[in-house]
């Protein structure tokens, strides 16, 4: 097996790990912005959560297979390391840029729902 091979072997479950992590974290801790938003409405707080996450799961698994073409193949064991560097970094620049994507809109939407429950 090339180095190639093995890189991608080890990159994508790395990625696919990460990108797991990182929605079911902001699923669960998500909800409660959600709620609030959504003056206690669990019900649509629930379903939005659940459509921000598939967002997310195709945005991210998508830029993880569409990355995986580009970059200097490796040829050595050290290569292989860089070149894994790089894609994983990539990869967790753009999982932390939907984090705080995802964080801020659920700050809007917190915000408003607070600003129809002080009108109300």
């Amino acid at each position: 097996m090339n180095h190639t091979v093995i890189a991608y072997l080890i990159y994508l479950p790395v990625a696919l790990a990460m990108t797991i992590w990182v929605a079911r974290t902001l699923h669960k801790n998500g909800r409660v912005f959600l709620v609030q938003a959504f003056r206690g409405n669990e019900e649509m707080a629930d379903s939005v959560n659940h459509l921000l996450v598939v967002g997310f799961y195709l945005i991210n698994l998508g830029f993880i297979a569409f990355a995986l073409r580009y970059g200097d193949k490796p040829d050595d064991p050290q290569a292989m390391i860089e070149f894994l560097s790089t894609k994983l970094g990539v990869v967790l620049l753009v999982l932390g840029g939907m984090h705080f994507f995802n964080l801020f809109n659920f700050d809007k939407m917190r915000k408003k729902g607070l600003r129809r429950m002080a009108l109300s």
